[in-house]
């Protein structure tokens, strides 16, 4: 019987194998045909497009899942809310300790007082205050020459002085500089300065200068580190309530913001509970198209867990005032500004957002939504910092009332030729020197993380790489579920070569989404033998075409080599998948990042559906499978394998390096700083997983490197030290043999000469002689 059976299979796979060698077009055996038409690559990134717009419609209906609200009492509330406080604290990057406030201190030279405007009700001070190591709030403080009714932070729109909002400079209508309304009212307040949106100081002088605003330029440094602009600012803001909290007397305090400001003062009431009352002007609405906004609104995460509505209910019980203001029109874009645009919303959507709010509260009980819509007649934009909207505010701040004696001037600035152009660049090289001490202190983080000198046995490493697997895949890298669809292969025959057969495939994994590549089968299969399989993965704005055209005019000869044709020559099986970095994919990283995702979610899932597929196909080995990628494929190398117990081993081609420094780095040109690859940063990396780390992932695994002396991608020495540490943790481990680096004499290309003996040696096939 067994012998039957063994016939049977033998028989099977003859026919199976003979039957490759079939027709022109035809479709690999066991599969359906694929016709020949359309442009792959485009509906790819179209196709994951849509499942990004269908699933940011589906996560406002199921944002629950993230909440266990307890509305019994006030505390009670604000305690089963705390998770969600917490995680918003780090999706904002507000998570460094504040030094204690006890004192503002006076911004003064012998040309510029501190005292710089007086009014019959209150004095003006240009001043500051610490916020985090070696970062400062500053800004004005108007003290009532009365007793102080309450304290509120009034913090201007970014593109708005300090000065404006309290009349002391022109930029802002009389009725709108409602910092200095506040104080008319007996209010102490603090005006801080935002980083605003110019580009004056977007760069280093010793390499270039960019035309990203400062808050894209902190922005992007700040996110890979597990920090944002948003909450850099943040930070500033409570660290000023923290001086309010300081003072003698138990007065009511509020935060009031308009445009980049309501959103830091709406983000810093949803932090920190001691904010009685808030005033957000211009910011409040639906977020669900937050992709188009400007980058620096980016928060990962965000609309998995939070919209508007959900931030809300981090106040409430405390108050809220929205005003639907008029906001500045604002339009990013260049040779190295990220687009972004930003425009008034439709009453609309405000008015929803602010229902959908409310709606979440029971309307009896301990715990109501205690919340005030301000708008203009027929649903037009007012204020911003409206009449309407201050007497709100007041009213929730306990404070009394009584009627001004007509319209008090305002102050004169008693400085000499203040330019706030100084205090912005003070600014913006704190916040600059903060992420660039992180980025510096970061590799000490991540040694504490893994403590990988402690590795005694592969068994052990084996259990802290899961550990830090799962994490990496899950809160950096952002996970999507396991494919959900049958593959479904759809195949066309595309090349017939001397030694190899191509097929054109297309897998089914979620759905309207799905895998493509192209599979090349050795002519020299044998019946029921089972042999290696090397995925060739292309770089950025390549196609599988780029892996294995054998053209030698082609460009893509010149930097790929046609290598995964001549692996297949070799005997390998290979496979050329398409990863969707080509054509407005930039889109794609925009809309998942709120949704907790990348692009790299989409890419390792569809290599788990491929990896599954060919791993059940009759002359693959499923125990062999490599990976071999160039540029934005070895940056694949080191995101995706390390993910995928299923590939044997991995190969990082041209793209291996301190990746931090290549992401963050101010001080070198190689830095994605100077270019406009925005693509390529992920949140809170920097302290978790660089190179070495993602590599430390895939032992006991073997790991190899590969790049030219002249590749301009990174320098040399960045790689260098980052692979000293692989190839530490394999010694220590006792496995050295299985991790290499290979130097060559070339540029950005494939050198294939130590790579293609690793994987001889590493998947255990070499072709009979």
């Amino acid at each position: 019987m067994h012998r039957f059976l063994r016939l049977v299979c033998f028989v099977c796979a003859f026919w199976f194998v003979c039957a490759l060698w079939g027709q022109q077009n035809a479709a690999l055996p066991g599969t359906r045909p694929l016709p020949a038409e359309g442009d792959l690559s485009h509906e790819m990134v179209e196709a994951i497009d849509g499942f990004l717009e269908r699933e940011t419609a589906r996560l406002l209906t199921v944002r629950q899942r993230h909440w266990s609200r307890d509305f019994s009492s006030a505390g009670a509330y604000t305690a089963s809310v705390q998770p969600n406080r917490d995680r918003f604290r780090r999706y904002v990057g507000a998570v460094d300790t504040r030094p204690p406030v006890r004192a503002l201190e006076f911004v003064a030279s012998t040309a510029s007082p501190a005292d710089i405007a007086e009014t019959d009700e209150y004095n003006v001070y240009a001043v500051r205050w610490p916020a985090l190591d070696g970062v400062w709030g500053e800004g004005l403080l108007l003290q009532p020459k009365g007793k102080a009714v309450a304290r509120v932070v009034a913090i201007p729109e970014g593109d708005h002085t300090p000065e404006m909002l309290v009349g002391l400079a022109k930029g802002i209508a009389p009725e709108a500089q409602f910092a200095r309304r506040l104080a008319e009212r007996g209010v102490e307040v603090i005006v801080p300065a935002l980083i605003d949106r110019a580009s004056k100081w977007s760069g280093n002088p010793a390499v270039m200068h960019t035309d990203k605003p400062h808050r894209e330029w902190v922005y992007l440094q700040a996110y890979q580190m597990g920090r944002h602009i948003v909450g850099y600012e943040v930070q500033k803001v409570l660290a000023a309530i923290d001086w309010f909290a300081s003072r003698p007397g138990a007065l009511r305090t509020g935060v009031a913001g308009y445009g980049e400001g309501g959103l830091i003062a709406f983000y810093a009431a949803a932090l920190d509970t001691r904010v009685d009352a808030v005033l957000v002007s211009g910011y409040f609405e639906s977020r669900q198209r937050v992709w188009q906004e400007p980058i620096y609104r980016n928060v990962w995460g965000l609309l998995d867990e939070f919209g508007d509505a959900e931030i809300a209910g981090l106040i409430a019980p405390r108050a809220l005032v929205v005003e639907h203001a008029p906001v500045p029109s604002v339009h990013h874009g260049g040779k190295f500004a990220a687009p972004g645009v930003w425009r008034t919303p439709a009453v609309d959507s405000v008015r929803g957002e602010f229902e959908r709010a409310r709606a979440m509260f029971p309307r009896d009980g301990p715990v109501r939504f205690r919340g005030r819509l301000i708008e203009g007649a027929r649903g037009q934009p007012t204020g911003p910092g409206s009449a309407e909207a201050l007497a709100v505010l007041l009213d929730f701040l306990e404070v009394p009332r009584p009627p001004l004696r007509g319209s008090p001037p305002a102050p004169a600035d008693r400085r000499q030729n203040f330019d706030p152009g100084e205090r912005q660049k003070r600014q913006v090289e704190q916040l600059v020197e903060h992420v660039q001490k992180l980025l510096r202190l970061a590799e000490y983080k991540r040694r504490d993380r893994w403590n990988a000198d402690q590795a005694v046995s592969v068994a052990q490493w084996e259990a802290l790489a899961a550990r830090n697997r799962e994490y990496f895949w899950n809160e950096v890298v952002g996970r999507m579920p396991d494919p959900s669809l049958p593959p479904n292969p759809r195949t066309r025959k595309i090349r017939d070569r001397a030694k190899w057969v191509g097929y054109e495939v297309v897998l089914d994994v979620w759905p309207g989404v799905f895998a493509w590549g192209y599979l090349l089968l050795p002519k020299d299969l044998q019946p029921g033998e089972r042999r290696p399989v090397v995925i060739c993965q292309h770089g950025l704005e390549g196609l599988p075409e780029s892996v294995i055209t054998e053209d030698p005019d082609h460009r893509d000869f010149r930097v790929y080599r046609a290598f995964a044709a001549r692996l297949a020559e070799r005997g390998f099986i290979v496979y050329a998948p398409h990863n969707p970095y080509r054509g407005d994919f930039r889109k794609l990283q925009r809309k998942a990042n709120p949704l907790k995702k990348s692009l790299f979610s989409f890419i390792a899932g569809q290599h788990q559906q491929t990896l599954e597929w060919l791993a059940g196909l009759p002359f693959v080995d499923p125990a062999r499978i490599g990976f071999y990628g160039l540029s934005y494929g070895g940056r694949t190398a080191v995101y995706v394998p390390p993910l995928l117990n299923r590939y044997a081993l991995s190969i990082s081609s041209g793209n291996f390096a301190d990746w931090m420094k290549k992401r963050a780095s101010v001080d070198d040109r190689h830095s994605g700083l100077y270019g406009n690859q925005v693509d390529l940063y992920d949140f809170d990396l920097g302290e978790t997983y660089n190179h070495a780390e993602m590599a430390w992932m895939m032992a006991p695994r073997p790991f190899m490197v590969e790049r030219g002396h002249r590749d301009d991608v990174a320098l040399e020495e960045w790689g260098d030290y980052e692979y000293s540490k692989v190839r530490r943790l394999y010694g220590l481990l006792g496995i050295p043999e299985r991790t290499a680096i290979e130097h060559f004499n070339g540029a950005h290309e494939i050198n294939g000469i130590g790579t293609f003996e690793f994987l001889h040696r590493h998947l255990g096939w070499r072709k009979p002689q």
